[in-house]
């Protein structure tokens, strides 16, 4: 199985909302953990946290460039 980066839901901004305030009342670990689970492929899972990790430098990059 590869990793989907297409939004899977009908309504993508209720989900993205629902993760939001789950957020808010669960450690950053809990709701990985119960995802990852989900997930069940390590090869699936290990792509996921790389892209994870490559926006969050290319957000930080961007911010960098937009104080100088």
């Amino acid at each position: 199985m590869a990793l989907s980066t297409a939004s899977n839901f009908a309504k993508p901004d209720d989900a993205f909302r629902a993760i939001v305030e789950a957020h808010r009342g669960l450690s950053d670990a809990a709701l990985v953990l119960v995802l990852a689970n989900h997930i069940g492929d390590i090869a699936v899972l290990n792509e996921a946290i790389a892209l994870a990790k490559r926006r969050m430098l290319d957000a930080s990059q961007q911010q960098q460039q937009q104080q100088q």
